[in-house]
């Protein structure tokens, strides 16, 4: 009866997103990262430390002056990370909120797992092309759901790599030279799919919006994501 309810449940949340619009049908996050390796095929350049990576997704730290900080194992390679992170996206969503979910043995679960198996827009959210970067994996580890912020002090614990990270506060901050980016991938998550962006956080994204405008490098990207996905980013032009 329980594992019955469940599943209605699910049947009705699924029926609920479904009427939502997405914006492009790329609907999952692991093709997402492949479709990623074109986008980049010529420009294998991470987002937050300006490391080269070769084929194999190795990072080439030394020539970039990234030293690890904890993990040299993650830290050797890329990953695909979320730029605004998936709990931002999803934790409103009722499949994280709720059990909606249930595996083979009928147990209930929510959370990214959860929302990522029922609800297509989060899957859109997730897959979206114009919110993935390559990142040296242990930053994206480091950086986790962390909001974006000035940090006092600029303690480097990455070696030449001038990304921050206050653990305490749940804070990065990322170089200049990606700021404007940064802050052009939330306007455009928060008008394509209603992210909620803070009076404090939009202010801070108008003033690093401004100091690193657009370049050439990010309208290409920009363009090649808009041919593989159907879509562009309005703030890149």
């Amino acid at each position: 009866m329980k594992r019955l309810l469940i599943s209605l449940v699910s049947l009705l949340a699924c029926q609920f997103v479904w009427a939502q619009d997405v914006p492009h049908s790329i609907t999952s996050f692991g093709k997402a990262k492949k479709l990623a390796v074109q986008v980049y095929k010529d420009q294998s350049t991470t987002f937050y430390c300006g490391c080269d990576y070769d084929r194999k997704k190795q990072v080439g730290a030394q020539a970039c002056g990234y030293e690890p900080r904890k993990n040299p194992k993650r830290g050797a390679r890329i990953e695909w990370e979320h730029v605004v992170p998936a709990h931002a996206f999803g934790h409103t969503r009722a499949c994280w909120r709720e059990a909606l979910c249930s595996n083979s043995k009928g147990e209930a679960y929510k959370g990214r797992r959860c929302c990522g198996k029922i609800d297509p827009v989060f899957k859109a959210m997730a897959a979206d092309l114009h919110n993935l970067v390559p990142a040296v994996g242990e930053l994206n580890g480091d950086r986790s759901n962390f909001t974006f912020s000035m940090i006092g002090g600029e303690a480097r614990e990455y070696g030449q790599c001038d990304f921050e990270v206050d653990f305490k506060l749940k804070r990065a901050e990322p170089r200049p030279a990606v700021r404007g980016d940064i802050a052009r991938t939330y306007f455009y998550m928060n008008q394509t799919y209603g992210l909620k962006i803070s009076r404090k956080q939009r202010k801070l994204f108008e003033i690093w919006s401004r100091q690193d405008p657009v370049d050439e490098w990010e309208r290409t990207r920009n363009l090649r994501i808009e041919n593989i996905q159907g879509n562009s980013n309005p703030f890149v032009n």
